[in-house]
């Protein structure tokens, strides 16, 4: 058996993103489930690029603040509360709006917790 606490005030922000990332499975025994705890100020974004992947499952729920999230098939706003699903294959970027009112804080869970499989997304050009 195997069980472990994680303190999200002790892991360190991840370097190089566009907002404040803590991998909360860093360091943990869980393989297969990633757990990222995400915080946007107005105007900032959350993943790298727009992006799909291939087996990856996602979710994000919003803690706190509105999320805006860009698809192919329009945009969704995800209120605090809520949660947002993505399957795999399916292209997405999220983002706090610049004219938002206050910082955007979301948990977001992927399985499997591979980040090698991700792929961007040209939403010009059909997505190559």
């Amino acid at each position: 058996m195997g069980y472990e606490v994680v303190d999200g005030r002790d892991v360190s922000p991840a370097e190089g993103r566009p907002c404040e990332l803590r991998r909360l499975t860093a360091g943990t025994d869980l393989s297969t489930l990633a757990v990222n705890r995400y915080r946007a100020d107005p105007g900032e974004k959350i993943p790298l690029k727009y992006h799909y992947h291939d087996e990856q499952e996602e979710a994000f729920y919003v803690l706190s603040g509105t999320l805006v999230v860009e698809t192919p098939d329009g945009e969704y706003t995800v209120e605090s509360g809520s949660l947002f699903a993505v399957t795999p294959e399916s292209p997405h970027r999220a983002h706090n709006p610049a004219d938002a009112d206050a910082a955007v804080e979301v948990l977001a869970m992927g399985a499997p917790a591979d980040e090698g499989n991700v792929y961007p997304y040209d939403p010009d050009d059909g997505g190559s």
